[in-house]
């Protein structure tokens, strides 16, 4: 492999310079081979021992120094100056088929300097749920990071139980976030600060560069150009019914990808207070308030790059402010215009807002599943069939949406199905359905039951090609939610019990 690392060049300020711990018996478990082809690796790693070996750290490429780097950020609300990778290490960067400039990380592959007292490794679970959850959102085609491996220790780490150890390989197009403006701008580092924001306009918004060439025009421009990334990613979070758990500003990526899958979840009946995360025990990062806490993370970079929008403090927040109040427009409407698209219109207005709302209403009261319920009115233009449950709970609903969609003559007396078929085929209607509801998520308790079958499997010794042909099914699936596939209706299901009681946890 030929790495590279541009982060180099920023200086010792932004990292660490420091090697992965070396780990006892290293073993390959997963390795996304779609990825491998992308970054052009089929000629670079050639056996699974040799992939052992490298992305868990005992062997290090002649290409690669590997650095922990340096960021701060606030967590939840609370501002810490001081976090960082304390159990990463970036080996480098590589350059993929699209030409696209990408960092490749070890996770859990020991303590660096930021640790603070913690022990650098990963349990096997996180680190499956990692593979799990972000394969998930790519064929979702939600922004995301990537896993290439998931690579079994032969050691044990001790958080709650012992558990075995694994390191994860992730993928992304880089690993600066918010909180590493914060880190800078908390020291008053000014100098670094704008290095840091120079580098990242290169790497991830080149425009901006060519279009402004004095640093308040490029701050205001990047703060936009960031939000409007972070806009995409969370419409794209509530089309799908994903949590993330910790939208900490350290969890928050310039390049407006889903980073750090911690104790995220998926939302089963719809409701917009949901939480799982056992650590978010006032809700702050519910379901529902995530676009709440994207906008006040882009206040927090905002803050950031106060100096650099004007000298005169109060023009400089008056700038900010300005952008920010924009970003709360922007990401209003665009989260109505998903709603639309998930029910097959173009929205326009705010009789639109109302079927909309009261759709999500009715949902809400009845407990009805997210997922399950949008696939189902997406069925239901395509076929003209619907389930009763569904045609009972949505009764005074559904003839006022088909008036949207067209057919005009609907009432609640018409015989919906037959109107539907008549109709057929609403092809635009459908398109946007079909698009923007996909048939499939990795729900919470298929996740969790899979992830204990294999810690189970690597405990015991036991059934472990049960667990491994189990994990690559659901994986198969995953890999294509928008489609029926031979086992798609095997991870269709709600859970039973609703998910009451479900917890999720951070890794470390």
């Amino acid at each position: 492999m030929n790495f590279q690392n541009s982060y180099l060049s920023l200086g010792s300020s932004f990292y660490q310079q420091t090697l992965p711990i070396p780990v006892a018996a290293p073993h390959l478990l997963l390795w996304n081979a779609s990825l491998a082809s992308l970054l052009q690796l089929e000629d670079s790693v050639i056996d699974e021992h040799q992939k052992a070996q490298i992305f868990s750290g005992n062997q290090v490429e002649e290409s690669s120094t590997p650095i922990a780097l340096a960021y701060s950020g606030h967590q939840f609300g609370h501002f810490n100056p001081q976090l960082g990778d304390g159990r990463a290490h970036l080996l480098g960067e590589l350059i993929d088929q699209n030409s696209q400039r990408v960092d490749v990380q070890l996770k859990g592959s020991g303590p660096t300097r930021f640790s603070r007292q913690g022990d650098g490794r990963c349990a096997l679970k996180p680190a499956l749920r990692e593979f799990i959850m972000s394969e998930a959102m790519h064929a979702l085609n939600v922004p995301t990071s990537r896993c290439l491996a998931v690579v079994a220790t032969g050691e044990t780490v001790y958080r709650e139980t012992p558990q075995p150890g694994a390191i994860v390989t992730r993928v992304a197009s880089s690993h600066l976030r918010v909180g590493t403006f914060q880190h800078f701008a908390s020291r008053k580092d000014f100098d670094a600060l704008e290095a840091l924001l120079d580098f990242a306009i290169e790497r991830h918004y080149p425009d901006i560069a060519t279009l402004q060439t004095d640093r308040a025009g490029k701050a205001s421009a990047f703060i936009e150009a960031v939000g409007e990334r972070q806009i995409t990613l969370i419409c794209h979070w509530l089309r799908v019914g994903f949590i993330h758990g910790v939208m900490n500003t350290d969890n928050t990526a310039i390049s407006g990808e889903t980073i750090d899958f911690g104790p995220c979840a998926m939302m089963g009946d719809y409701h917009p207070g949901t939480v799982y995360s056992s650590i978010d025990s006032q809700g702050r990062y519910a379901f529902g308030n995530q676009i709440n806490i994207a906008i006040w993370n882009m206040a927090r970079l905002a803050e950031s790059l106060l100096p650099f929008l004007d000298d005169e403090q109060q023009t400089a927040i008056a700038k900010a402010e300005s952008v920010i109040k924009q970003l709360v427009a922007d990401i209003t409407l665009a989260y109505k215009s998903m709603l639309g698209n998930k029910l097959g219109f173009d929205f326009k207005d705010d009789n639109d807002w109302l079927l909309i709302e009261t759709l999500l209403n009715q949902m809400q009261a009845q407990e009805l599943d997210y997922t399950l319920t949008f696939a189902e009115l997406t069925q239901f233009i395509e076929t003209g069939e619907i389930s009763s449950q569904l045609a009972t709970s949505l009764k005074a609903w559904l003839p006022t949406w088909l008036q949207r969609l067209g057919i005009e003559e609907t009432t609640t007396d018409s015989d919906i199905s037959a109107l539907i078929k008549k109709h057929k085929p609403l092809t635009d209607a459908l398109a946007n359905m079909q698009n923007a509801n996909p048939l499939v998520i990795p729900r919470n308790h298929h996740v969790e039951r899979i992830l204990a079958l294999y810690q189970e499997a690597m405990l015991t010794g036991e059934k472990q090609e049960e667990a491994a042909d189990e994990l690559s099914q659901f994986l198969q699936v995953l890999r294509s939610p928008y489609a029926i596939t031979e086992h798609t209706t095997k991870y269709q299901d709600a859970a039973q019990d609703k998910d009451q009681g479900y917890r999720t946890f951070c890794g470390t």
